[in-house]
């Protein structure tokens, strides 16, 4: 028969293996968590980053032309650049896609942080190197396109004025991992449908028109933000598969003298 003593042990020994099951239990179960954590955070991040990598490259590209397109215009041996040929002397219809496609390819990227902002806030960015360097990245660019500039404000916008243009192009039917942006025919309709959705767009399609007139002004703002977006290409696609050619960082074209 047991003694009281032996009872006393069995019981605080029960009791032991109770605790000690209930910490594993927790333990387990935080370890769960932060595992369907990071996985999500790679789900969302894969899905995402894809598309954020092709906006910044379809904005980068076109600062690139507008850039390299000056370059041309200042050597009347090589014809006429990009915005000269398609803006100031193209057709109305040339013009107006590409006054419009310019602020689009601004406005996509824009939307597509935004949209990361949305879905991936809550996540622990911390725990990821690469995301929190794809985070600073995308923080530099924001600072780029903002900064105050006595020479040229085109295409400037300001953190505020980021954050509506990329909440205009999320689209409205979207969901916590899978939002995406506004296509260029939806952003096109919206423009000339919506008063309220083309008034935040006024200015940027304005600016396009000024930089057809005087891109000079322009060239060193819009050559640091075309750089930090090829950075930002650069952490999202480190092994070049998306972009294995066109990745470019601009640089003028130093004109003989003689």
């Amino acid at each position: 028969m047991p003694t009281w003593g032996n009872m006393e042990w069995l019981s605080l020994a029960s009791a032991a293996v109770a605790v000690c099951g209930a910490a594993a239990a927790a333990l387990f179960s935080y370890w769960q968590q932060r595992r369907l954590r990071s996985r999500e955070q790679r789900d969302y991040m894969d899905r995402y980053g894809a598309s954020l990598a092709w906006a910044a490259f379809d904005l980068q590209s076109r600062l690139f032309n507008i850039l390299h397109g000056h370059d041309i215009d200042q050597d009347p041996a090589r014809g006429n650049g990009f915005l000269t040929s398609f803006l100031t002397r193209g057709t109305p219809r040339e013009a107006d896609f590409v006054r419009r496609s310019t602020v689009f390819v601004l406005a996509e990227y824009l939307g597509w942080v935004e949209i990361l902002r949305r879905d991936v806030q809550f996540l622990d960015l911390g725990r990821s190197r690469l995301n929190a360097r794809v985070m600073r990245q995308i923080s530099r660019i924001g600072s780029s396109l903002s900064r105050i500039d006595t020479a040229s404000n085109e295409l400037r916008l300001f953190g505020a004025q980021q954050r509506a243009v990329g909440e205009l192009m999320v689209h409205p039917d979207g969901e916590p991992g899978r939002r995406r942006c506004l296509g260029y025919a939806e952003f096109c309709s919206k423009l000339e449908q919506d008063r309220e959705f083309a008034a935040w767009f006024s200015d940027p399609l304005a600016d396009v028109d000024r930089l057809a007139a005087d891109t000079a002004r322009a060239v060193g703002r819009l050559k640091d933000l075309q750089v930090e977006l090829v950075a930002l290409i650069d952490l999202l696609d480190p092994r070049r598969e998306r972009f294995p050619q066109f990745r470019l960082a601009y640089s003028p074209r130093r004109r003989s003298r003689g």
